[in-house]
């Protein structure tokens, strides 16, 4: 204490930086769970149930028991440190919802896009999506249970991605795992040279 004040300094207070990802990726393959696991916050859903006026343009084969579909977008948020949090945008995955891709892909530093190897097909037009624009993004397959597994390079060939594309395996139930999936994206975004862009607006 000197002159009746103390020598303990004040930190200031930090403004976080915002940055934006997006995950992407076919119907039913695992997007709102993935948020779900690991945001700080309860995360925003859109989700309506799937009706017999659907059935003609919703396939779900393969995930039969899927009774839910988003139909805007998931939203979650995690604090990586108190300067860095990560804004996450679920997109949806049927084709009829697709013109909200671009308003949601506004400002994005990077993206996932989950794969799901018994619909591998599916994600070829969010790969398509990314790489047509420029995003850098993770191919992150979610590893269900009961699903014929590849290995990465398998994987890799299957859907011909560029070599600079990290493919990761994970369970999108897992905070863990998402987390290593995140972490990939924002270093590969990084390493793309992206870090010019504005922070996202949220």
């Amino acid at each position: 204490m000197v002159f009746g004040r103390s020598d303990r300094r004040i930190r200031p207070s930090v403004t976080p930086v915002a940055l934006k990802l997006l995950v992407a990726g076919g119907f039913g393959v695992g997007k709102t769970t993935l948020v779900g696991a690991i945001s700080e916050i309860k995360p925003l859903r859109t989700e309506e149930l799937l009706t017999e006026a659907g059935r003609p343009v919703d396939d779900t084969c393969g995930v039969e028991a899927k009774r839910t579909t988003t139909v805007a977008m998931d939203f979650g948020r995690i604090t990586l440190r108190e300067d860095l949090v990560l804004y996450l945008f679920g997109t949806p995955g049927q084709d009829r919802f697709w013109f909200l891709w671009d308003e949601l892909a506004q400002g994005a530093l990077g993206a996932v896009v989950l794969a799901d190897t018994r619909r591998l097909e599916d994600c070829f037009a969010a790969v398509d999506y990314f790489e047509r624009r420029g995003i850098a993004f993770t191919l992150a397959v979610n590893c269900f249970d009961g699903a014929a597994r590849y290995p990465e390079e398998a994987v890799r060939d299957a859907l011909d991605l560029d070599p600079a594309v990290p493919v990761i395996m994970c369970d999108a139930r897992e905070r863990e795992s998402v987390k290593h999936v995140l972490v990939s994206v924002v270093e590969n975004a990084l390493a793309a040279g992206v870090t010019g862009r504005s922070p996202a607006t949220v």
